[in-house]
């Protein structure tokens, strides 16, 4: 089998993955990390602030088509700001910070 029959292979198996949102506070820091709102994040995406919130919180969870579109806002901010990406567990919550987003 060639290099290139592997790499085809791999690629159809990672295309047929379900996508993976990252842990609620890897979401929570990523948004902070690009210096956007809850607010922000919620009118990109086309729901209400308070979503937001549960989904940074792990209380909910995003359902279509909002979730393509907030994965797809997650994965760009991971690429843009890596350091964020892999938060480690002891960041603060949007709540501790004294605001609410």
């Amino acid at each position: 089998m060639s290099d290139s029959d592997r790499s085809q292979r791999v690629d159809a198996l990672l295309n047929g993955l379900p996508e993976v949102l990252p842990p609620p506070h890897v979401r929570a820091k990523l948004r902070l990390a690009a210096g956007l709102t809850q607010q922000d994040v919620a009118d990109a995406v086309g729901v209400k602030r308070v979503a937001v919130t549960r989904w940074e919180l792990g209380q909910t969870s995003p359902r279509r088509p909002h979730r393509e579109n907030y994965l797809r806002l997650l994965k760009g901010l991971a690429e843009r700001f890596p350091e964020a990406a892999n938060a480690d567990e002891g960041m603060p919550t949007p709540t501790s910070e004294g605001g609410s987003g």
